[in-house]
């Protein structure tokens, strides 16, 4: 195998998924690794040339896979460590690299660290977490799951942090000691042959030390934690410390979630000697909340708003390093339903907005049935949900003064569980996903949305193509990016250039047709979302048409 280039990952299309949704082998109701080799020709067909698989390993589920117990064993309902060896080796010899979810600011409280800590105050285990002595709560920080970030440990006067569930107690990365074992950990998975990390709520693992109470944001009396524990000072020690004992000895991939982090700082984390490969920018992913964790806040968002926002991001990546580019995730609700009209939410708009984003300058990444066009699903009852960010929302809606109705409307627009729901293979009952009932519900709209004869599939397919293996390619993967400011408000427009070669993008994303004045006579169009509507000659875009063109 030939050497690869320190910056081999440039030239990547990530395909994100999530394992307990993928595909279930062993009709259990839930998706496993051996679900995830059967469809690698799947993904090789699609083009993809790596995959992040979200949390593989020993959990008690409270927060499905990011509350790990052990970080180097299988959860039993994914498979085996043999399993994964396989999965990793056939990958491998398609061509198909594989990364996995880091979880380190916090670890399950059935880790056998945190057992050991509440078995013993006076074991070294104790210092793994952060504890505080005392009687009531040492401050009034909420966390990001809601409620207080603190739990009393039953039978002392002590409180632990979390900044997430409760069962999930923060990692004490004040302590040298708990940090050579999280090195000596990621090292053993680099060793195994994995590509790299998707690296998870990084930002967090620096604690302002004082640990003091701000003024309440909400009626709760409490004041979100991201304040004193998100990106603080002196978090860099921290990373360059993790990047020199791990990351920096192999020639592995790492991509941050790294909520939280200003503009000016970008080229600290993904700069020529950043922590980071790269990093998720959230700006404008969460343009239809105020707030990404209170999704009562809505956004009244324009276009314009939306394209501002994609130009600063990319621009401020084009200046700092490489961007990793998204729509959907784990974590957020379906681009389709987010970013367009309820009236136009069909197969060509989910091929527009994934022309739009899919040809920024960055890495792209694919979410699991993002290249089938899939919708929200629609909830008649906070039962309904699994998602424990979901269920704080909605409870803390009505406690901010909205109805159940208006609370549920909420929680379903955003719900985490909309990008959960099992991948739906084909139109047979439980789409093909599983012979037995999911463990969580389908998707209202299976039956038509669909693996089997999707349009929005082949789009990708060709898109993936252009950018991997096309003449455009080395413009679309080296290119510079500009964004163009002479076209209409709903329009969002782009060019890519390299080695003086340029290629144009042009999307709109209103629900009306726009008048365009294109740069130059169209020489060549590469993809057109609505291929019987002539463009060049008409100088009109249709609703949520996109094209590319040199």
């Amino acid at each position: 195998m030939q050497e690869l280039k320190r910056d081999w990952w440039k030239n990547e299309v990530i395909y994100q998924i999530y394992p307990k949704s993928f595909n279930d082998s062993n009709e259990d109701g839930i998706g496993d690794l051996e679900g995830i080799r059967q469809r690698l020709p799947y993904l090789k067909e699609l083009g993809v040339t790596m995959l992040w698989i979200c949390p593989i390993f020993k959990s008690p589920m409270n927060d499905n896979g990011y509350d790990i117990a052990d970080y180097e064993a299988i959860d039993p309902q994914f498979g085996t460590m043999e399993d994964f060896d396989l999965l990793l080796n056939e990958a491998n010899q398609l061509g198909i690299k594989i990364i996995l979810d880091l979880v380190v600011n916090h670890t399950s409280d059935e880790h056998e660290w945190f057992k050991q800590a509440l078995a013993d105050k006076n074991s070294k285990y104790r210092n793994y977490y952060i504890f505080k002595e005392g009687n009531k709560r040492p401050n009034n920080w909420r966390s990001q799951f809601g409620g207080s970030a603190w739990e009393k440990v039953l039978g002392e006067d002590a409180y632990y942090l979390h900044l997430f569930g409760k069962e999930q107690p923060d990692l004490n990365w004040e302590n040298p000691e708990l940090r050579q074992e999280i090195y000596a950990m990621i090292n053993r998975w680099l060793e195994k042959g994995i590509a790299g990390f998707r690296i998870d709520s990084i930002t967090f693992i620096k604690k302002d030390q004082d640990f003091a109470s701000l003024p309440a944001d909400g009626s709760d009396g409490l004041v979100s934690c991201k304040h004193k524990t998100r990106n603080r000072p002196g978090i860099g020690k921290f990373l360059n410390e993790l990047k020199k004992e791990t990351f920096e000895k192999y020639n592995c991939v790492t991509i941050g979630e790294a909520s939280g982090v200003d503009y000016k700082e970008y080229e600290e984390f993904i700069g020529k000697d950043g922590y980071f490969s790269m990093i998720f920018d959230f700006h404008y992913a969460d343009i239809d909340v105020e707030s990404g964790t209170d999704w009562f806040k809505r956004s009244n968002w324009q276009v314009k708003d939306f394209k501002q926002l994609l130009a600063q991001s990319q621009e401020t990546l084009q200046k700092a390093g490489w961007a990793a580019n998204f729509i959907e995730n784990h974590d957020q609700p379906r681009a389709l339903s987010k970013l367009v009209h309820p009236d136009f939410q069909n197969a060509h708009s989910a091929c527009a907005i994934g022309a739009l984003y899919f040809f920024l300058r960055g890495t792209p990444f694919v979410y699991q049935g993002q290249e089938l066009g899939m919708k929200n699903f629609q909830r008649s009852s906070i039962v309904e949900f699994n998602d424990i960010s979901s269920i704080d929302n909605f409870y803390r809606a009505i406690a901010e003064g909205y109805s159940e109705e208006a609370a549920l409307h909420f929680v379903n627009l955003r719900s985490r569980d909309n990008t959960r729901t099992p991948m739906p293979w084909n139109n047979d009952k439980y789409g093909g996903f599983s012979q037995v009932r999911p463990w969580l519900a389908m998707t209202q709209e299976y039956s038509e949305i669909n693996a089997k004869n999707n349009m929005v599939f082949e789009f990708y397919k060709k898109m993936i193509a252009l950018r991997q293996d096309s003449a455009i390619s080395p413009i679309l993967t080296n290119g510079t990016i500009a964004f163009l400011s002479n076209v209409p408000e709903n329009v969002i427009a782009y060019v890519r250039e390299y080695n003086g070669e340029r290629i144009y993008s042009f999307t709109n994303l209103g629900t009306e047709k726009e008048q365009v004045n294109w740069p130059k006579a169209m020489e060549h169009i590469f993809v057109n979302t609505h291929e019987n509507k002539i463009v060049e000659t008409e100088n009109v875009l249709l609703p949520y048409q996109s094209i590319l063109f040199k």
